[in-house]
């Protein structure tokens, strides 16, 4: 893909022109509308002519020659001025050196070695695939015993009686990988079981190997490789076919996120570092890369750069704060509490809080980098708006914005928890006592912390950009002449096709 060129450095053509008149029309042939070139600060330039006719207003008839050009650059954002530049990398470099030092001194090297519990995702796990499938009886195989009282009152007694009665299916499965490749043992699947098995599937296999023989391998998953696989490319053809190469650079960036988390917050958490302060550390370090990355090393991307930043500090703060007044201790299910039996001196509500700082990166990246695009492109439309009249004008999106965001970010948090509310739901469980759950709080105090710093990057990051792009008094040497940043040109625009045609 060649170099980004403005339409403004692309020569101007004229539609054809029916040839002139031989002789000079009469009336109003002194009446005529002078060319007008609207430039601001912005990518966005007009050119505008008009040449009517005898007796003629703007409508088009016989007679009449209309000439209109309309030209727009979409380019890079408007150079600003040295000085502007020389601030913002005053702030920008110490923290971003700041980051980067503390990742380097925080690097755990990878994920501590531990003897594996069996238990949960602790476990040695190989691939195998079903390669017969028959049809047995239930009762026969010794599937599920009926209690010995008889009750089926109860769930248990129930299952266990449809059990007995049902269907069963007995699955050969064959080891794929490993050291135990080709190795096969059974597999049976009750009729009511959530999980059932086809004839070629793979599955995902756990090894026990203190048990016996007979039951060193069960079956614990199905393999779902190839269609994440397939919708991940799809994912991907999708944003590069569309965005192009902003599109391509986002990809690169959500890899280099994916890399930070994986490679250096997770295992610096497991080696006992502070969650939190690997969190800011980490979600800093994403945060440059992705937002100059995806955006470019410009002076509007520094902007949203320290919104999101000033946000984020805000979300830790909050966080902190609520979630120790809240007495949240961040050990409220099977895997936080798996975790907490193998690492022992992980902060638990610390992992607890940068999950939520985490969490809220992301939509606070599209919030900065919206609101600072609002005023810069404002400016441009307007150099003449002072900083107050950019604020008040980039806010009212911002409104929108907030409601949409928080709205989402509230349902996004909702759906996840959805199968938790509905047996809170069940259990005809007051909304008091619903909310009160620790479950239910981690979540509330995750999504309202998460939901005051996007609203809050709003106002913050609006206010910054405006007094930045306010400030910008770009001189001749920091563009070149007749560019956006340098405001409006003193030559004329360039003529298109409504260039008033000499006379003769």
């Amino acid at each position: 893909m060649g170099p980004l060129i403005s339409c403004d450095d692309l020569p101007v053509t004229s539609s054809p022109q029916p040839p002139p008149e031989p002789t000079e029309p009469m009336g109003h042939a002194g009446h005529e509308h002078a060319s007008h070139g609207h430039a601001a600060d912005s990518s966005h330039g007009h050119s505008h002519g008009r040449a009517h006719g005898p007796g003629q207003g703007p409508g088009l008839s016989p007679g009449h020659g209309h000439g209109h050009g309309h030209s727009h650059g979409h380019g890079p954002a408007a150079p600003v001025s040295k000085h502007l530049r020389k601030v913002i990398a005053a702030v920008l470099i110490p923290f971003a050196a700041a980051v980067f030092v503390g990742m380097a001194v925080l690097w755990p090297g990878g994920a501590p070695a531990h003897e594996r519990t069996g238990v949960g995702f602790d476990r040695q796990t190989q691939q195998g695939k079903v390669v017969a499938l028959a049809k047995v009886d239930c009762k026969s195989v010794n599937a599920s015993q009926v209690p010995p009282t008889g009750d089926t009152s109860t769930p248990e007694g129930r299952e266990a009686q449809a059990a007995q009665t049902g269907e069963c299916k007995k699955a050969t499965v064959e080891v794929i990988s490993g050291p135990d490749q080709g190795r096969a043992f059974f597999e049976i699947v009750q009729p009511g079981a959530p999980r059932q098995l086809e004839k070629g599937q793979e599955v995902v296999v756990a090894y026990a190997p203190d048990a016996p023989r007979d039951l060193q391998y069960s079956v614990i998953d199905l393999n779902r490789k190839f269609p994440l696989a397939l919708l991940a490319g799809i994912f991907a053809v999708a944003v590069v076919v569309v965005g192009r190469m902003r599109g391509l650079f986002a990809l690169i960036a959500l890899v280099v996120s994916f890399g930070v988390l994986t490679l250096f917050i997770l295992p610096a958490i497991l080696q006992g570092s502070n969650p939190l302060l690997v969190a800011v550390i980490g979600a800093s370090a994403i945060m440059l890369i992705a937002l100059y990355m995806c955006h470019g090393l410009t002076a509007r991307t520094s902007v949203a750069v320290l919104g999101t930043l000033v946000s984020l500090l805000l979300i830790g703060l909050l966080g902190s704060q609520f979630i120790g007044w809240a007495f949240l201790s961040g050990n409220t299910d099977d895997n936080t509490g798996l975790i907490h039996g193998l690492y022992p001196n992980i902060d638990m509500s610390g992992l607890l809080l940068a999950g939520v700082i985490i969490g809220s990166l992301g939509v606070l990246d599209d919030v900065t980098v919206t609101q600072t695009s609002a005023v810069w492109e404002l400016h441009q439309a307007d150099p003449d708006m002072g900083p107050r009249a950019l604020y008040r004008a980039a806010i009212r999106i911002g409104r929108d914005h907030i409601a949409s965001v928080v709205n989402t970010l509230v349902l996004a948090y909702a759906g996840a928890a959805l199968p938790l509310l509905l047996l809170f739901s069940i259990a005809n469980s007051s909304m008091g006592t619903v909310a009160n759950s620790e479950l239910v709080a981690e979540e509330i105090v995750r999504t309202l912390v998460g939901s005051i710093g996007l609203v809050a990057s709003v106002p913050v990051t609006t206010a910054l950009a405006a007094l930045v792009v306010s400030a910008d008094r770009p001189g001749p040497a920091d563009g070149a002449a007749g560019s956006p940043a340098a405001g409006p040109p003193a030559a004329p625009a360039r003529g298109g096709r409504g260039r008033r045609r000499r006379k003769r």
